[in-house]
């Protein structure tokens, strides 16, 4: 009997253990979520996130970080404790969801995902310094706080709208960026033989040239570099048309990308409803 409700105790405590990582793994992803409480914490987060932006690039104002140093200091300690807060528990919560369901294994995989890793760049640049490391060289890494610009997209429904349609239209983006570099690098060669005798300077070869190729094509126009022959502005003007079509072709690809996902939310929101009064079926 003793054994019995040992037993019993011990299943309990697990049934327990994992009721509350499986609550704090809604808690803090909004596309399995859906509470008030959910939604309360991620608007939250968002919140800290979008300040963290502002305060990064507040400090570059020197009148301004001199004047409140120890106000940006503050924040951003208490910043770093929440999402490292935040991290800790998406890491040890993780293990609810099957494909992390291994309590080692699966939180490898999980610290190896692409949202895990842009937590992990939100808050790595503040305990480098704290390993003891010469980091004077490396004040790049500061930069790396921008990567908390990235966690909304764990918050945001458009960024998941966003990923779904590169993720549809990924082939026509790719086949259209080789066809980019193709006319780049075609209009350079083009541009290399025809001005390279008047101007050796300018156009001294393909590579030098492709800077006039990538501002031509993209109709910027910096003026720095531009033929003087009549064959090198004729051949300009038909390369300046062609960029105009060119670039437009994956905004095209991304704006039919766009009008399909939404035709399939309709869709989907149209087969969830009762055809004869419109009310949602699991209502």
């Amino acid at each position: 009997m003793y054994v019995t409700n040992q037993i019993l105790n011990r299943n309990n405590r697990d049934r327990g253990y994992k009721r509350l990582k499986k609550k704090v793994h809604l808690l803090l992803d909004p596309t399995d979520g859906g509470t008030f409480w959910d939604q309360v914490i991620n608007s939250l987060i968002v919140c800290l996130i979008l300040l963290n932006l502002a305060a990064v690039c507040l400090e570059t104002v020197e009148s301004l970080y001199q004047g409140y140093r120890s106000w940006f200091r503050n924040f951003e300690l208490f910043s770093i404790t929440i999402f490292s807060i935040e991290y800790l528990l998406r890491l040890w919560s993780c293990t609810c969801i099957r494909k992390y369901r291994h309590p080692l294994k699966g939180r490898l995989r999980y610290i190896l995902s692409a949202g895990s890793l842009v937590d992990l760049a939100a808050i790595l640049p503040f305990y480098l310094p704290l390993s003891g490391l010469d980091l004077r060289s490396l004040r790049v890494l500061r930069m790396i706080r921008f990567m908390r610009f990235f966690k909304l997209g764990r918050f945001l429904n458009a960024s998941r709208v966003i990923r779904r349609v590169f993720a549809s239209k990924k082939e026509e983006l790719l086949i259209s960026v080789l066809l980019v570099f193709t006319l780049i690098i075609l209009a350079a060669s083009a541009m290399y033989f025809v001005e390279h005798d008047t101007q050796p300077d300018k156009f001294s070869s393909i590579p030098e040239t492709m800077w006039w190729s990538v501002a031509t094509l993209t109709t910027v126009g910096y003026g720095d570099v531009y033929p003087i022959t009549s064959i090198g502005k004729t051949l300009t003007a038909c390369i300046s048309i062609l960029g105009i079509g060119m670039f437009a072709l994956p905004a095209g690809i991304l704006a039919s990308g766009f009008s399909e996902e939404f035709k399939r939310k309709e869709a989907r929101v149209a087969a969830a409803c009762c055809p004869h009064c419109g009310m949602a079926l699991y209502e």
